[in-house]
């Protein structure tokens, strides 16, 4: 098959693409890393500026408020482990870039959804898109990161963003389309515009289902911000990145243990978030 079909050079298509972009587009590329960077310095500010054991007893009564005292007492056991282990101040950077990667997919994410739920054409255009950020590779979108940001927490902050958005644009788009036809006739039928259709009935019916995708777009940053610690964003990605390769069961353990803690808590606090709003 090669004799006969020469291989297309889909490579240096894309590499040239991305010359271009890296000498046309440079002053672009240092505005999106000025912002994103002040973003992860404001919330590791707040984070590690803090007492531990302040924001312990937040995020306790915060998961109080998600699964009442069991979750609470999780919380509070789980975020005593972190801290008695020595691994607070990465978690906190890693909770810096995970906010800001979830931070950045909803604001993107939910009037993308909106559009699409509006207009099949945006949709039909956008999910293809949305099949392919989601398939390829999480590895894959580190290279372009790199190139056009260099090394660090903003090519991180990127790749999670692009990894982690696509569930929020899908489930905004799928709420908004479930909400029953006769409510947004009835809404017409008052003379409602059609930002007051969208804010007063759609988006509060919507509501669980729109939590539902953010949830899952700060899952996936977390998972991506702990792969992207292999282009130097730091954090607990970053010891369980040294850990594996100075085959240290130990290290890895500990590590990879305050992340699944992480991960419990932030999943119950955004699921509990979708549910007393839609109550």
């Amino acid at each position: 098959m090669g004799e006969l079909f020469p291989k297309i050079p889909l490579d240096r298509w894309i590499e040239t693409i991305v010359d271009f972009l890296d000498e046309h587009l440079g002053i672009v590329f240092d505005l999106i890393s000025t912002v994103i960077g002040g973003l992860v310095d404001v919330f590791t500010l707040v984070f590690s500026g803090a007492p531990s054991w302040l924001l312990i007893l937040l995020l306790a009564v915060l998961a109080y408020r998600a699964g009442k005292w069991p979750m609470a007492l999780f919380s509070l056991i789980g975020l005593i482990v972190i801290e008695n282990l020595g691994y607070w101040a990465h978690a906190m950077d890693t909770l810096a870039l995970v906010m800001t990667a979830g931070l950045i997919s909803i604001v993107i994410g939910i009037p993308t959804g909106i559009w699409c739920a509006r207009s099949d054409r945006a949709r039909n255009v956008l999910t293809p898109i949305l099949d392919f950020m989601q398939t390829m590779p999480a590895f894959v979108y580190l290279i372009p990161a790199i190139f056009f940001f260099g090394l660090g927490k903003v090519p991180g902050v990127i790749a999670s963003v692009i990894f982690a958005m696509p569930p929020t644009i899908r489930l905004t788009n799928l709420g908004i389309r479930q909400v029953p036809g006769e409510l947004v006739e009835a809404a017409d039928a008052f003379g409602s515009t059609a930002w007051q259709k969208l804010i007063k009935v759609q988006m509060p019916l919507a509501k669980p289902t729109v939590m539902a995708g953010i949830n899952q777009s700060i899952m996936l940053a977390l998972s991506m911000v702990v792969i992207a610690s292999m282009i130097g964003a730091k954090g607990l990605g970053a010891d369980v990145y040294r850990a594996v390769t100075q085959i240290k069961i130990g290290a890895g353990f500990e590590a990879g243990l305050a992340i699944v803690i992480m991960a419990i808590l932030l999943d119950r606090i955004t699921q509990s978030m979708g549910k007393k709003k839609s109550a």
